[in-house]
């Protein structure tokens, strides 16, 4: 595996791409294998640079997948699509880090896939990807699956991802109301997952980035037992106590399936010359 300092040296030093904006965060982590299952298909990951050149191009990530499949298959899955998203997405040739993103996610695709063709048990194992990237001043929302990215800025919740779930796209087609949506038996069934075709089609959308954001991106056993309107309120805490306190909701209304929490604040975004926008 090549190092990081393989590809700062390699491809950075030849975009020449300056850093404007450092972003400076404080993140709280926690998952749990839930009151039912038994074993925790969730995975977390995130990458935070310190040089200029990585920093520049790259920026902060952070990363949720749900895993999917029988005997642990979707732990198997969501591991690797994790470590192989991170690994091509920090060493793509481009500079632009949505194209590395694109990328990424269709080498943690092609990975998971071949896993599963290589083994019988597990085949049909495939998991969500959620991932957040925050370079320079924007951040870079990548979707695949019915994960989740929220961001809480200045009290107001905004769900930046969409779930790629059968009764999602009946909704977004007109064909059905959310209500029905919520209570049909196919609300879960992803329509797009890493690793269910031989290729996928992430939704890729830029955000502006500002001192004070709170992001969380987290697993649909956190979504399916935690309101929206209990989100916004828990997210108003210091970002460890948040991500447990998110957590332990979902445990205490059932648990019922793995439940991962990853709370990013942007404390502040310091330009290239040495002003610094902070979260009040």
């Amino acid at each position: 595996m090549e190092t990081t300092a393989e590809f700062e040296k390699d491809q950075l030093s030849a975009a020449q791409v300056p850093l404007r904006f450092r972003p400076r965060v404080t993140i709280g982590c926690k998952t749990d294998i839930g009151c039912v299952r038994e074993n925790n298909e969730d995975k977390f990951e995130y990458f935070l640079p310190e040089s200029e050149p990585m920093l520049a191009v790259r920026g902060l990530a952070f990363l949720v997948c749900d895993g999917m499949g029988g005997h642990a298959a979707g732990q198997i899955a969501s591991e690797l699509a994790c470590k192989t998203f991170l690994h091509a997405y920090l060493n793509h040739m481009s500079a632009d880090p949505v194209e590395a993103a694109r990328t990424a996610v269709q080498h943690a695709n092609r990975f998971v896939r071949d896993a599963a063709s290589a083994i019988p048990e597990r085949r049909g194992m495939g998991c969500t990807l959620s991932a957040l990237l925050l370079v320079q001043d924007s951040a870079i929302v990548v979707q695949v699956g019915d994960s989740r990215i929220y961001r809480l800025r200045e009290g107001h919740l905004d769900q930046l991802t969409a779930d790629h779930t059968f009764a999602e796209e009946l909704v977004r087609g007109g064909f059905m109301d959310r209500e029905t949506a919520e209570r049909d038996p196919r609300s879960h069934v992803l329509t797009r997952a890493i690793g269910a075709e031989d290729a996928v089609d992430p939704d890729i959308e830029t955000h502006d980035l500002k001192a004070g954001d709170v992001f969380l991106l987290c697993s649909d056993g956190v979504t399916n037992l935690v309101s929206d309107d209990e989100i916004a309120q828990l997210l108003q805490l210091p970002p460890s106590q948040a991500a447990w306190e998110i957590v332990n909701r979902a445990l205490v209304a059932g648990g019922h399936d793995n439940a991962t929490a990853v709370v990013v604040r942007v404390d502040a975004l310091e330009s290239s010359n040495g002003a610094s926008n902070e979260s009040g």
